[in-house]
């Protein structure tokens, strides 16, 4: 990762973006101590759909929540 002091950062902000847009993360620094860094924004994922299933059908098995005696000792702090 490339480091540079807050003038340099100042003086050739077009040209570091240039390089944070091809995908490098630049460190800006104020006396050798890092400060703030660049990085490329990640794409916006697409929002979900809602409904996307609807009307489809779908089975919940009957013991879903049902768990084994012993984890369910070890949930309610039991020794099991």
């Amino acid at each position: 990762m490339t480091q540079v002091n807050v003038h340099e950062a100042k003086t050739h902000l077009s040209s570091l973006l240039e390089r944070v847009e091809a995908g490098e993360e630049i460190l800006i620094a104020r006396a050798g101590k890092p400060i703030a860094r660049l990085v490329p924004l990640r794409a916006a994922r697409t929002p979900r759909v809602l409904g996307l299933y609807a009307g489809q059908p779908f089975a919940i098995a009957p013991d879903f929540d049902e768990l084994p005696a012993d984890l369910q000792a070890a949930f309610e702090g039991q020794d099991g």
